[in-house]
């Protein structure tokens, strides 16, 4: 099983910052605190924040969470953690360090991602692999050095308790916490917190666009539908009905891409079409998802502040600022119907079944494989060819399984995320004519290899260079039961292709409106698209040709 990373994102609550200047000077503050101050009922504790800016608090694993913590009962060196003071609020801000304080507070709450303060700001949806990590985290720490309240215990009662506790306990009153104190106004804050995190451990580009424009429609609706409308709520200061809607679709589109939860190895064909929706990828696929939805499909660079206070509020492409949440809801529902094409209940569902679309043979997850099928969707829509794909989809994606190196050699030369976009539409493409145009699969890998941006990437033998030991790996073991699992997968009566369980409808074979019964015999499986969409243009254009369905 895979070591999850341990979200305490919900121990530091959020707050924007005051855009006021000439504040007036701080008096001078303290160096320390005590990990008393951590408690629940602890002023110090009760007005920390973060800015609303701060990366989510979501990196570690529970070793490195086990080893700050131990480390600090031991007197080892911690790095300060570096604070800010709104002389408007009285709040002390975070600007470096959360992790490590967040480590500390997680010990003294016993509340690892899924605790009390956790199961509060999440509204109690609490992923399982986020549970896993907590309980992983709970057990290293308890192996190690013990609980909080273990420690309080032993301290009290020094003659009934191990040594080493007892000696914890006593580190515990006395090592302080050091602190180094940003003095200016809330801008100098901001600016100290960019130049740090930039010097010291960089923010992923994504993160740091998406901190950029956080009040923009792009990133709040990323941030939305990643913790599926739940955690700190960056639409906050919209309406209540605004807010609402906001995180009802959020919900929506959640369990469309990351339900059910992705298991490793893989043992079921029930896999979720994004991946893990908790892991550091996520973040990058929902917010390049969101972009693609909205058309922005761009490598969105990080922008000076200067020109992002420039964009006016009916700015098109994403980067202005979502004063009333209108935008950031027209963001949402775009991807949320985008999603529903990909997957889902929804009559337009096409189904596409995530192991032949977006993940490997050895069944690791794909994004780029993700973000150029939902290109290729649109492109779809936009030609209105949904029937010419579905009528040919079998054999389009018999194709895609049979040539999976394809793709990998794809990515390998031009990159992942958003720069392997083109080149895969491209391929996808050209297959979907091939098929259309009955070609062979040598035919269609000669067109491919004659396409420009193709040809000179694609090699038509592939020999994966891996060593294999005497044990079976956990990709060898999904490789193991996606080969055989897919082979026996349940298909569509009316495409032939594979259907996912997100995406099965049960057909009449004679239709209702011709007579037919609801009846065990008259019933198939299908696409849900293959049901409504595709069928029925079948029976209401009776004379079509093959025409109708040659023209990409």
């Amino acid at each position: 099983m895979p070591t999850h990373l341990v979200n305490l994102d919900a121990l530091i609550l959020r707050q924007d910052f005051e855009a006021r200047s000439n504040q007036p000077p701080q008096p001078k503050l303290t160096g320390e605190f005590k990990i008393i101050e951590l408690t629940p009922k602890s002023i110090t504790f009760q007005i920390l924040r973060k800015p609303d800016f701060q990366r989510e608090t979501a990196n570690w694993t529970p070793a490195k969470i086990s080893e700050l913590v131990q480390s600090f009962l031991d007197g080892d060196l911690i790095p300060s953690i570096i604070m800010w003071r709104s002389p408007e609020t009285g709040h002390i801000f975070v600007i470096d360090g959360a992790h490590r304080l967040s480590a500390l507070i997680a010990w003294v709450h016993d509340d690892y991602g899924d605790g009390e303060i956790s199961r509060s700001f999440y509204s109690n949806i609490i992923p399982p692999e986020q549970i896993q990590a907590a309980e992983e985290t709970r057990k290293l720490i308890s192996d190690a050095v013990g609980s909080y309240q273990e420690l309080l215990k032993a301290g009290q009662f020094a003659e009934n308790s191990p040594a080493d506790s007892v000696r914890r306990a006593q580190n515990m009153s006395l090592f302080p916490v050091q602190l180094q104190w940003v003095h200016g106004d809330a801008n100098m804050a901001e600016a100290s917190f960019f130049k740090i995190n930039q010097e010291a451990t960089p923010i992923d580009s994504t993160e740091l666009i998406m901190i950029q424009s956080r009040k923009n429609p792009n990133a709040i609706a990323a941030r939305a539908l990643l913790r599926a409308g739940v955690g700190h709520k960056y639409w906050s200061t919209f309406s209540d009905e605004t807010r609402s809607e906001i995180e009802s679709i959020a919900r929506e589109i959640y369990d469309l891409l990351f339900i059910p939860v992705l298991e490793s190895p893989i043992k079921t064909l029930d896999l979720p079409v994004a991946g893990r929706g908790y892991s550091a990828d996520s973040v990058r696929l929902a917010f390049e998802f969101v972009n693609l939805a909205n058309g922005l499909i761009s490598e969105i660079k990080p922008r000076p502040k200067k020109k992002r206070k420039a964009a006016k509020a009916d700015d098109a492409d994403g980067r202005a600022t979502d004063k009333d949440g209108s935008k950031t809801i027209e963001f949402l529902k775009n991807v949320r119907g985008l999603a529903r094409r990909i997957s889902g209940p929804h009559a337009s569902s096409l189904g596409l079944h995530p192991a032949v679309y977006f993940y490997g043979a050895t069944g690791r997850y794909q994004p780029p494989a993700f973000l150029a099928t939902a290109r290729f969707i649109q492109e779809l829509e936009q030609r209105n060819a949904f029937n010419q794909f579905t009528s040919a989809r079998k054999r389009f994606e018999e194709f895609l399984l049979g040539y999976r190196y394809f793709k990998n050699q794809i990515v390998g030369k031009f990159g992942s995320g958003t720069r392997s976009l083109e080149p895969l539409v491209t391929f996808y493409n050209i297959i979907l004519l091939g098929v259309v145009e009955g070609r062979t699969d040598a035919d269609i890998i000669g067109m491919l290899r004659a396409d420009t941006k193709l040809g000179k990437t694609l090699k038509e033998t592939f020999a994966p260079d891996v060593e294999y030991g005497k044990e079976f790996s956990t990709d060898t073991k999904s490789q193991a039961f996606l080969r055989r699992a897919l082979d026996g997968a349940v298909r569509c009566a009316i495409c032939g292709a594979r259907m996912h369980r997100n995406s099965i409808s049960v057909d009449h074979i004679d239709r209702k409106q011709d007579g037919g019964m609801g009846t065990p015999e008259n019933a198939q499986l299908a696409h849900l698209y293959c049901n409504s969409g595709y069928k029925e243009s079948l029976h209401s254009k009776s004379n079509m040709t093959d025409d109708d369905f040659a023209d990409l």
